[in-house]
């Protein structure tokens, strides 16, 4: 369908709710639900007439710019007024295009992160503490809520794993590309001769999935409870606190010991599966997206290498998007980080625009 095919419809779908909601205004529930389409569709029907008014004026000034009676000084005032529409004409259809890709229902949802470490040792294990560090910078900055679920530290200032609930606005659609590998190239402290290593660490992000999205039956559940283990003073090995969940349809096992509390503990373990399930069902329904993708922007799955952070030159690259700043520090303080995020943003954006295009 082309462009103009779905812009004239939704015009006339505007026209259509404009003069029903005339006819139900003393249905309080019709009128609602119709003067809720109306006001979403209002900023899209300003932004085509303001496009269509721009068409109109480019045609009228192409008929002046062929009309061999009109004064030479006109003339150029054309030309510069063409050259003006020649910009905001396609600055109009992107925008339009934007407004028509199908929102993805997971965007404004919140989101748990994962980080692991990965290949490398202790430096992986420093690595992986430095981004579960960036990405509770980066939520401050964006004002979100960043909650820590779980905490596997391996010594050293470093962690084998960790996990957050992290909540705000749109918190899904900022993070969604973070999951994948990430890499570092540094010297690390216990490096004697400064040699560069390399190390990885990888992400998880997934949409947070409340119990409305998602039922899991008692039944498919083990949960075993034992003494929790590692630092923890007097509470350690005295009781009981520390619970393990396997999903048994799907082999998911989530532990949890953080908290004091067996019941708060069973609940974030909860959270975590809940996520890890949602997100399983969630890409088994849109396997074609996830695909098209992979093959974009990168679909940030665990095996891939998204980006590398390498210390001594202070840059950052983004694999998927040929992306490379340098400004390491800013980034690993979390405010440098959303620039990254809004390439890529607008890298997807770009995907599914040429994909509406050769529709």
């Amino acid at each position: 369908m082309s462009l103009d095919v779905t812009l004239n419809k939704i015009l006339e779908r505007h026209d259509f709710l404009k003069e029903q909601m005339l006819v139900n205004v003393g249905d309080s529930d019709n009128f609602g639900k119709l003067s809720k389409e109306f006001s979403d569709l209002e900023d899209f029907v300003q932004i085509i007439w303001k496009y269509r008014k721009a068409q109109n004026e480019l045609a009228s000034l192409a008929s002046i710019m062929d009309d061999p009676t009109v004064d030479i000084d006109f003339q150029e005032l054309a030309r510069s007024e063409i050259e003006h529409l020649g910009k905001i004409i396609p600055a109009y259809e992107k925008e339009m295009k934007i407004m028509l890709i199908p929102k993805d229902a997971m965007d404004e949802k919140n989101a748990i992160l994962e980080v692991r470490a990965g290949t490398g040792g202790d430096e992986a294990g420093l690595f992986a503490a430095d981004l579960f560090r960036m990405y509770q910078k980066y939520s401050d900055y964006r004002g979100w809520k960043f909650e820590i679920l779980y905490t596997q530290e391996s010594g050293i200032g470093s962690i084998k794993e960790a996990s957050a609930n992290i909540s705000g606005k749109g918190v899904f659609s900022y993070l969604k590309f973070e999951s994948g590998v990430h890499r570092v190239q540094r010297v690390p402290v216990t490096e004697s001769s400064g040699r560069v290593h390399t190390s990885t660490a990888t992400v998880a992000v997934l949409p947070e999935a409340e119990e409305v999205d998602l039922k899991i039956e008692e039944a498919d559940l083990k949960i075993d409870v034992m003494r929790a283990s590692g630092a923890g003073g007097q509470h350690v090995n005295k009781t009981e606190s520390a619970v393990r969940i396997t999903h048994i349809p799907s082999g998911i096992v989530v532990a949890q010991q953080d908290e004091r509390s067996q019941h708060m503990n069973r609940m974030k373990a909860m959270k975590i599966l809940r996520a890890r399930l949602f997100e399983m069902e969630r890409l088994k329904l849109h396997s074609e997206r996830a695909e098209n993708r992979r093959l974009q922007v990168g679909t940030g799955e665990r095996s891939e290498r998204i980006r590398t952070y390498n210390y001594p030159q202070g840059r950052v690259s983004d694999h998927r998007i040929n992306l490379t700043l340098y400004k390491l520090p800013q980034i690993m303080e979390g405010e440098g980080l959303d620039e990254i995020i809004r390439a890529l943003l607008e890298a997807d954006q770009e995907d599914q625009i040429s994909n509406y295009s050769e529709e």
